[in-house]
């Protein structure tokens, strides 16, 4: 059956990704982001794909502008079934090289723009007493890294906020359901539009993955809303079994390693775009696409999210293996 679906962040990268997932089941999507080239680009892709397609350009971090969106939707198009948020930005930097602007800026759409448009589907998904809202998160909510500090306060924000307005929901009894799917590192434009004070192009920490992938995960969430989070990338869950066991000598081994892996051999362009206030594809800029430039470096498939999806035995199975290598660390802290 048809659906209503809302994507934040939709003009690329993951939310491109899921917007075109939703599409090809035959859903009605609603795309919202700040950038008309890249709107438009995923538009097309959406109807490419099947479905049908709305595109409303505005800024997360505006709550009048996306609460105003959903009530287009809810009298142009019809009710709200699922509402996906993805949108954020973020500066690679160490610390002391972000401004307090640019990390309130980060932080009112990184994480705002989460809870703002939470509100806004829940406005009108609760009286209704039904509706999906899939927050997409990192396994940087669990586990912070250098030069990543604005983006990954922002992750753990949206991770106690969702856990939060679950436990608020299970005490409804509402048929309105909240989950998180937790990314790994994935091929996005972002690493080539955020904006980066870095001395080399920024790149994900290996393994990196596709984000149709990415679009997978988000799609049966979206269908099995009842799970609490579900989890990409066999490497989230080693890593978080070993910041679990021995968070210490991972904080050491990411700051020997966390700068370097972050960064290509390539020198960072001093004119490269740059989101933060402005979308990189506006009018002035161009469309980016789902896909970022390390596509002969990335995965389509993963195990951990089959096993995420299968919670049992498999999903035990994988977990325990996390585990031990967990255990291994902290040996040989």
């Amino acid at each position: 059956m048809s659906r209503t679906v809302v994507v934040t962040g939709a003009s690329g990268g993951i939310g491109r990704a899921s917007a075109v997932a939703f599409g090809a089941r035959g859903d009605t999507v609603v795309l919202l982001a700040r950038g008309e080239k890249g709107l438009a680009g995923a538009a097309r892709d959406v109807e490419r794909a099947g479905g049908k397609a709305t595109v409303m350009a505005l800024d997360v971090a505006d709550a009048d502008a996306v609460l105003a969106a959903a009530g287009r939707v809810e009298a142009e198009i019809g009710a709200i079934d699922v509402w996906v948020n993805v949108a954020f930005t973020s500066v690679f930097a160490p610390f002391e090289k972000i401004s307090p602007q640019e990390y309130r800026r980060v932080t009112e759409v990184s994480y705002l723009g989460y809870v703002y448009a939470t509100m806004a589907a829940l406005k009108y998904m609760k009286p209704r007493d039904r509706g999906t809202i899939v927050q997409v998160g990192s396994a940087l909510a669990y586990r912070g890294i250098p030069l990543q500090t604005a983006y990954c306060g922002a992750k753990h924000a949206v991770q106690g906020f969702h856990e939060a307005l679950r436990c608020e929901l299970l005490h409804e009894k509402s048929n309105v359901h909240v989950t998180m799917v937790q990314m790994p590192a994935v091929n996005t434009p972002q690493f080539s539009w955020v904006l980066s004070r870095l001395p080399h192009h920024a790149q994900p920490v290996p393994p990196i993955y596709q984000p149709e992938l990415a679009a997978r995960a988000v799609l049966y969430a979206a269908e099995h809303p009842k799970r609490r989070e579900y989890w990409v990338g066999t490497t989230t869950m080693a890593t978080l079994a070993a910041n679990a066991v021995a968070p210490g000598l991972l904080d050491r081994y990411l700051g020997r390693t966390g700068f370097s892996a972050q960064q290509t051999a390539q020198p960072q362009d001093p004119d490269a775009p740059a989101n933060l206030w402005q979308a990189a594809d506006g009018t002035d800029g161009k469309d980016f696409g789902a896909h970022g430039i390390f596509d002969d470096q990335s995965h389509a498939r993963d195990p951990q999210l089959w096993a995420s999806q299968h919670h049992g035995l498999i999903g035990g199975a994988v977990s325990a293996a996390a585990a031990a290598v967990g255990g291994l660390l902290w040996r040989r802290r």
